[in-house]
């Protein structure tokens, strides 16, 4: 085989896959298209009394997940929290569901208090931010804690409902005492 001839199927084959590259890279795109006009379409059709019922769906599922915390219910959080969620504390420090559930099983924490002082709803479409100030005081591992927080959830409907994908905490706030 010369030279030229290996060129020659060098190339080929390099046309080769970027074509069928091209090709799925057009399909993935289309699909992503349809899915994104589709979204719009039914963030615009939602009547306002859908966005009300969602905002109490999610303050009401929001307000569970924060009372099975409170009492270390490992089965309610998981049914609450979505696979792959994920939670960063003011410290920078991250946390898995599986994370949030060994240690509810473990029952390190003991809460006399994990209360939402303030509470609000923001629904986009099939996504949704808690905004709440947290209360919590109790004990780690023996060690008492009492301090206010900023919570930001995220919630997001999927086929099985409304899922809590993402939490981000706020530094313990100042004694306002």
């Amino acid at each position: 085989m010369t030279a030229r001839s290996n060129l020659i199927t060098v190339s080929s084959v390099v046309f080769c896959f970027l074509a069928v590259a091209l090709s799925v890279g057009a399909q993935i795109n289309a699909a992503a298209k349809k899915r994104t006009n589709g979204a719009a379409k039914m963030n615009t059709h939602k009547s306002p009394a859908s966005v009300e019922q969602d905002k109490k769906t999610v303050a009401e599922l929001d307000t569970r997940y924060q009372q099975a915390v409170k009492v270390n219910d490992a089965a309610t959080m998981a049914r609450i929290l979505a696979d792959d969620f994920v939670l960063v504390t003011g410290r920078g420090k991250v946390f898995t569901k599986e994370d949030l559930l060994k240690e509810a099983r473990a029952g390190t924490t003991v809460y006399e208090r994990q209360d939402e002082l303030e509470q609000t709803v923001r629904v986009w479409g099939e996504t949704a931010v808690v905004t709440a100030l947290l209360w919590l005081k109790g004990t780690t591992e023996g060690k008492p804690f009492d301090h206010k927080l900023w919570f930001s959830d995220t919630y997001v409907r999927t086929p099985e409902g409304w899922r809590y994908v993402f939490g981000q905490s706020s530094l313990p706030l100042p004694d306002s005492r």
